[in-house]
């Protein structure tokens, strides 16, 4: 038995903030921003949509195309680092919007790797008997902790939202490995530092912008890389198999340049990667599922398929999926 994704789903919200835009706001041009990012847009969410809001609309896309009801599903796990609130769980207020009644439901937080730390953990329970239907997602409204006077990280940001089912099957199609990392001693590289008990909302945590995402983007660049192909490799190797037996590359969509470095250094053609980040920015955890539903419908992955799904980002932490479709 494995676990085996029957469906996706995506939103991305009407607004769209372009280069052009964003030289209004901030001392940028959009060649600046094309040559260090690769991003040319970005989907914003309205002032009164949530994280939750995004949510919902991607679990219903996958919930049509799979002809199943909401209250069929077992379990609900949210990735994100956007939550609606504190208290209680995203999870649990996308729950209430779909009407999934019957689902148990939390969230996970492992910024960009978080849709990835979540599939694995719908992998888990399901290897393990405990639920037979789970639905996944990966949700950002990264606009509403953008630093918009900070020019190198308000360029990167989007929102958005992805959703899979999980389900249990038979045969070699599937999620044939998942492996997480990370590694905390880097984990003043990417962080968004107010409003926890380190640091409580005060009059100085707002006023010193502490709660705004804060990257260390050349640091993080380097680092990045270097592990994504290791990554890549080992989760290669785990299954005996090579870059070449690919049919496509899902990674996270945070910058062309390592999106790019990763796959000549894997020997991989870039006709074999799935990019979709100069139109949506960095979703963090929302990136890969949005990505990957919008490779499914334009009919880039098929039945048999061996698809990777990679990510890092804060924590540090970065992970890998590796999935016969």
């Amino acid at each position: 038995m494995r676990a085996k994704i029957i469906s996706t789903g995506s939103y991305l919200p009407e607004r769209v903030l372009t280069n052009h835009d964003l030289e209004q706001i901030v001392n940028t041009t959009d060649q600046w921003i094309i040559e260090r990012t690769g991003i040319t847009e970005r989907h914003i969410a309205g002032d009164t949509q949530s994280v939750s809001d995004l949510a919902a609309e991607a679990a219903m896309v996958a919930l049509r195309r799979a002809s199943i009801s909401a209250d069929s599903i077992d379990l609900i796990i949210v990735a994100t680092i956007t939550g609606d609130m504190p208290v209680p769980a995203t999870a649990c207020f996308l729950q209430r919007n779909i009407g999934a009644v019957n689902a148990a439901a939390f969230d996970v937080n492992a910024a960009c790797s978080g849709f990835i730390y979540g599939l694995s953990v719908a992998n888990a329970y399901i290897l393990a008997g405990l639920y037979r239907r789970i639905l996944v997602i990966g949700a950002e409204t990264l606009s509403k902790v953008t630093d918009w006077e900070d020019r190198n990280t308000c360029v990167l940001f989007g929102d958005g939202a992805g959703a899979v089912i999980v389900e249990a099957a038979e045969g070699d199609n599937g999620i044939l490995s998942i492996d997480i990392y990370s590694d905390g001693t880097m984990a003043e590289m990417l962080q968004l530092p107010g409003g926890g008990s380190r640091y409580p909302t005060t009059t100085d945590t707002i006023n010193n912008h502490m709660h705004y995402i804060k990257m260390k983007g050349n640091e993080t660049f380097k680092v990045a890389v270097r592990t994504l192909e290791r990554l890549v490799t080992d989760a290669l190797a785990k299954n005996n198999l090579t870059a070449s037996d690919l049919a496509l590359l899902i990674p996270h969509q945070a910058n062309m340049r390592i999106i790019s470095a990763t796959a000549d250094r894997l020997g991989i053609g870039m006709d074999k990667v799935m990019v979709n980040l100069h139109k949506c920015g960095n979703t963090s955890a929302a990136s890969i599922p949005i990505a990957l539903d919008e490779a499914v419908v334009a009919g880039r992955v098929k039945a048999n398929d061996v698809i990777l799904l990679e990510a890092f980002g804060g924590g540090l932490t970065w992970a890998s999926a590796l999935i016969r479709w």
